[in-house]
């Protein structure tokens, strides 16, 4: 089979078993539990119900990455296909992908180039989460469909939220962030609008704000991810080096803020200070295989790791009200480690005009308005 048909059927067969992995997915959000080892088995009605979850939400993610593809090819920089990545196991939740991704297969010669393919997906992707959001908060159901995907709220009536949460822990919320606190407040019918605990139940509202979600995660202008890419055309390589590195440093500190107190070693026991003690340390071991890479003298990564370590303590001691969301470390080393936090540099410098200039502005707003600091709440 030639290469290029090949690489077509990997392609198209990887967005297939997305397109699977996801529904079923949705499936198992929309009905409260998962495929496997439940006592509720689903068929084909459920399984199809699952589209209107993927569909959106792998729609908003088709655009994005066309968006990038189709500039590039504008600007005859050779690209492939999406790739898409397919992640679902049935014992545990997942959204059933990792996404999706393009490989560029030439070095791309200018900042303006970089620019254009880095924004366009983000912006396009953005803009049908907002149609997905909005058509999921125009289209609610009845409140009464609660009582579908919970048979055991139908004792307590629409008055449920007074009694099935007196003991809230392992309920899942979605932190708000600007754009779906809107729809929300002012889009949503109140009397429709369901329970914070309830919204992963309805199939756009969740793939509308996952869009949002990984749409922040792109925007991050750090390394080669889309905000990278943004931010190196607005500001150059010599820039870049200096403010890529600083807002990482600066998100590892926010990630671990509260992980551990200084209040907490107080109250240890001798065993128990000494075992916290180790997990400090392994702690600040983990921040330094972060930093590394980002000083080519690793004594330099490890006292970073360690002036990170303690701005968290003394942040978490004098403002305990703040805490950091240490789920977003695992992607921060992923960041740190691997895809990289400085961009590679261009032979073409020439700086964008106005017009890219009020685009890059508008890109790091819409990160603005898609980020939360704490987009999942398990309680």
């Amino acid at each position: 089979m030639p290469e290029n048909r090949r690489t077509l059927t990997i392609q198209l067969a990887l967005f297939l078993i997305t397109l699977v992995t996801t529904t079923l997915a949705g499936t198992e959000w929309m009905h409260g539990h998962l495929f496997f080892f439940s006592d509720k088995a689903f068929g084909w009605q459920e399984f199809c119900q699952g589209f209107q979850f993927s569909i959106p939400f792998l729609g908003v993610l088709t655009v994005h990455e066309f968006g990038h593809y189709f500039v590039a090819r504008r600007h005859r920089v050779r690209v492939s296909l999406p790739y898409y990545i397919p992640l679902w196991f049935g014992i545990s939740p997942s959204i059933g992908t990792m996404g999706a991704f393009i490989k560029i297969r030439e070095q791309v010669q200018s900042r303006i180039k970089f620019f254009d393919i880095g924004i366009a997906g983000p912006l396009a992707g953005f803009v049908v989460a907002l149609l997905v959001l909005w058509y999921g908060f125009t289209h609610l159901p009845p409140p009464e469909h609660i009582f579908t995907i919970h048979p055991e709220y139908l004792e307590h009536g629409l008055s449920y939220p007074h009694f099935v949460y007196e003991n809230a822990a392992g309920n899942i919320a979605l932190g708000d962030n600007l754009v779906f606190w809107f729809f929300k407040s002012y889009v949503a019918d109140p009397a429709l609008l369901p329970h914070r605990f309830e919204i992963i139940h309805y199939p756009y509202l969740f793939a509308g704000y996952l869009a949002l979600f990984f749409t922040a995660l792109n925007l991050i202008p750090i390394g080669q991810l889309d905000g990278g890419h943004i931010l190196y055309g607005l500001i150059g390589k010599k820039k870049f080096d200096i403010v890529a590195p600083t807002l990482y440093v600066l998100a590892l500190t926010y990630s671990g803020i509260g992980l551990y107190t200084l209040i907490e070693f107080s109250l240890f026991t001798n065993e128990e200070f000494y075992s916290g003690l180790l997990s400090l340390a392994l702690y600040a071991i983990f921040l330094f295989i972060c930093l590394r890479k980002v000083f080519e003298n690793p004594l330099n990564a490890l006292m970073l790791a360690l002036g990170v370590v303690l701005a968290q303590l003394l942040i978490a001691h004098f403002f305990p009200g703040i805490t950091g969301y240490p789920v977003f470390l695992f992607f921060l080393f992923i960041l740190g480690r691997f895809l990289g936090i400085y961009h590679p540099e261009t032979p073409d410098e020439r700086p964008l005009g106005a017009g890219r200039v009020v685009l890059g502005i508008v890109a790091l707003l819409v990160f603005v308005l898609c980020f939360s600091p704490q987009p999942f709440i398990e309680l």
